[in-house]
C-alpha cells in the first residue's frame, strides 16, 4: 500500500507541475493531437512499402481465399463452415468455402474455416480424407500451396502424407495423387485448383512473420528508428499541436523477448517518444491499439486471421499490459491518457465483457496514478454512441473516445467537400453533443482525417473539410487526434496537410 500512495503522490507532483508551467499559455485542455499510426502497431496501407521484401507477399496470414476445382467447376466448401468433411460442390463461394491461411513459410500453411477450425487428413481407414475439424493445427493440418509458374492462380496442394488433394467427385476430396513431371495442369485434372484471393490483412503480425526470425528484427527496427523521430515532435509543437496519441500492440510488455512472431524493439522506440514529448512540451496519449486475441479483427489489432477472438478469457492479460504502461510511464511528467483499448467491435465484443474490462483496467491505472486520464473507447458499428455514459460518469478523469470518419459508408461516396463540410457543422455536432454531458466523462475526438472519398476533389474542397472538422471537434472537451501523423495516403497525413496549406490550426 505504501508503494501505491508513493506511486499516486509522485504523480500528482508531476502532474501539478505541469499544469503550473501550463497554466498561462491555455493549452491544457482540449488537447490538439496527431496519431502516431502505423509505427508501433504496423498498418499496410499506411506503410505498404515494408511489405516489399517478403517472399511470397500475396500470402499472408489471415488472406482469405477460394480454391475452385476446375474439373469439377465447383468450389472447396467445409460443410457447415467446419465440423465436417471438405467437399467440392459450391457453384458460388460464400463463406462455407472460404479459407484462411495461416503462414508457416513461404509455401506452407494451415487452412482455418469459418467456425474457426482446421482443415487436416485423419489418422483413419488410408488417411486420405480430408476434414475441416481440429480445434488447433498441428502436422496433421499442414499444407503446401504449389503455384503454377506461367499462372500462379493455378494451383495444386500438398497435404501432410505428401499427396496431392484431388476433388475426385463432389463429395470425395481426398489427398490420395502422387503427381507426374508431365502434369500439364489442364481443366481436366482433378488435382488443379483455381485459388481466388478475396481479402488480405497487413499488419504488424502479417510483416514479421512474412519476413520471419531472421529478417523481421532488422525491417522493424529500422521502420521504428526512422519513421518518427525528434524532428517529427518539434514540427508537430511548432505548428499547434500539443499531444501525440500512440497506438501500441500488447506485445511490447513482453520486450524485448515478445512472443512470435512479434520482434523486440518498441519499448525503447516509446521510451525515445516520452523523452521527445517532453523536450518539446507536448503530452503523450497511450493507446492500446492492439490486444490478445485482437478484438476487431483489423489489420491494426495484431490480428492473425481476422477473427475476433479477445472475450473474458483474455481480460486478465490485458490488464496486465494497462498495468505494465501505467507503472512504466506514470511518473512521467509527458504521460496524459492510457486508453485502454481502441475500437473494439460490436457486436464481437460483449458490452458486459467490455466494462467488465474497463473497470479492471481503470483498476489498474489508479494503482499508480490519481490522475492520469483513462480513455474507454465507444464500440464500433453502434448507432447508439452512448451506451458507455452511465458506466464512465462514475469514474474520476475518465473520458470516452468517439471516432468520427465519413469514409467508411457508401453514404459519404457522392458527397462533394462542401457536402462533408456540411455533415461535419450538422450532424457530427449534433452526435458530439450527444454524447457531451454535464458532470459526465471527457469527450475525445481520437481519430478523424480530412481526407474524401471523390478522387477529383480541388484542394478547397480538402481545406473546407478540414476547417470544418477543426471548429467542430475543438469543441470536444478532451481535444481530439488527427489520423495520422504520417501516412503514405498523403490526404491522411498530417505533416502533408500542413507543408501543402491544406490544413492550418488557429
Amino acid at each position: 500500500m505504501k508503494r501505491q500512495q508513493l506511486h499516486q503522490f509522485a504523480a500528482v507532483l508531476s502532474s501539478l507541475a505541469w499544469l503550473l508551467a501550463q497554466c498561462g499559455s491555455g493549452e491544457v485542455l482540449p488537447f490538439k493531437a496527431a496519431n502516431l499510426g502505423g509505427w508501433l502497431v504496423t498498418e499496410g496501407w499506411m506503410t505498404s512499402s515494408l511489405f516489399d521484401g517478403i517472399p511470397n507477399k500475396d500470402l499472408l496470414d489471415g488472406t482469405q481465399v477460394h480454391f475452385k476445382s476446375v474439373s469439377l467447376n465447383k468450389y472447396l466448401c467445409a460443410e457447415k463452415g467446419g465440423g465436417s468433411t471438405l467437399v467440392a460442390n459450391r457453384r458460388n463461394p460464400r463463406s462455407w468455402e472460404t479459407f484462411r491461411l495461416w503462414r508457416i513459410n513461404e509455401t506452407t500453411f494451415n487452412f482455418r474455416v469459418s467456425n474457426k477450425d482446421f482443415v487436416g487428413l485423419v489418422d483413419e481407414g488410408e488417411g486420405i480424407k480430408v476434414f475441416a475439424r481440429a480445434a488447433e493445427p498441428g502436422p496433421n493440418e499442414t499444407f503446401a500451396i504449389v503455384q503454377n509458374a506461367d499462372n500462379p492462380s493455378r494451383v495444386r496442394i500438398v497435404a501432410s502424407n505428401n499427396l496431392y488433394l484431388q476433388a475426385i467427385m463432389e463429395n470425395y476430396v481426398v489427398a490420395d495423387y502422387l503427381g507426374s513431371p508431365d502434369d500439364e495442369w489442364g481443366d481436366g485434372d482433378p488435382s488443379v485448383f483455381e485459388m481466388h484471393i478475396i481479402k488480405t490483412l497487413k499488419g504488424e503480425y502479417q510483416l514479421t512473420n512474412g519476413y520471419g526470425p531472421d529478417e523481421a528484427p532488422k525491417i522493424m527496427k529500422n521502420h521504428w528508428s526512422t519513421y518518427i523521430v525528434e524532428d517529427d515532435f518539434r514540427f508537430m509543437s511548432q505548428h499547434g499541436l500539443n499531444a501525440v496519441r500512440i497506438p501500441v500492440g500488447w506485445w511490447i510488455k513482453y520486450d524485448p523477448s515478445p512472443p512470435k512472431p512479434f520482434v523486440g524493439g518498441s519499448l525503447q522506440a516509446l521510451d525515445n517518444a516520452f523523452a521527445w514529448a517532453r523536450n518539446h512540451n507536448m503530452k503523450v496519449i497511450l493507446d492500446l491499439h492492439a490486444v490478445p486475441g485482437s478484438q476487431n479483427g483489423n489489420h491494426h489489432s495484431g490480428s492473425r486471421d481476422g477473427f475476433i477472438e479477445w472475450d473474458d478469457s483474455r481480460i486478465l492479460e490485458t490488464v496486465s499490459v494497462i498495468e505494465f504502461l501505467a507503472q512504466r510511464y506514470c511518473d512521467h511528467p509527458s504521460l496524459a491518457a492510457i486508453e485502454l483499448m481502441n475500437e473494439p467491435s460490436a457486436p464481437g465484443v460483449h458490452l458486459h465483457t467490455l466494462m467488465q474490462y474497463y473497470q479492471a483496467g481503470y483498476d489498474a491505472v489508479r494503482t499508480y496514478t490519481a490522475t492520469t486520464y483513462v480513455i474507454l473507447s465507444n464500440r464500433l458499428g453502434l448507432a447508439n454512441s452512448t451506451e458507455l455514459l452511465p458506466f464512465a460518469t462514475g469514474l474520476s478523469n475518465s473520458v470516452i473516445d468517439v471516432h468520427y470518419y465519413n469514409r467508411y459508408s457508401d453514404y459519404f461516396q457522392s458527397m462533394n467537400g462542401r457536402q462533408n463540410a456540411d455533415y461535419i457543422y450538422k450532424k457530427r455536432s449534433k452526435q458530439l453533443k450527444e454524447v457531451t454531458r454535464e458532470g459526465g466523462p471527457l469527450i475525445f475526438v481520437g481519430e478523424w482525417t480530412a481526407d474524401l472519398y471523390l478522387n477529383d476533389t480541388k484542394k478547397d474542397d480538402y481545406r473546407r473539410f478540414a476547417k470544418a472538422q477543426l471548429e467542430v471537434y475543438g469543441k470536444a472537451t478532451f481535444g481530439w487526434a488527427y489520423w495520422s501523423y504520417k501516412c503514405e495516403e498523403k490526404y491522411w497525413s498530417f505533416k502533408w496537410m500542413v507543408e501543402n496549406n491544406y490544413m492550418q490550426l488557429s
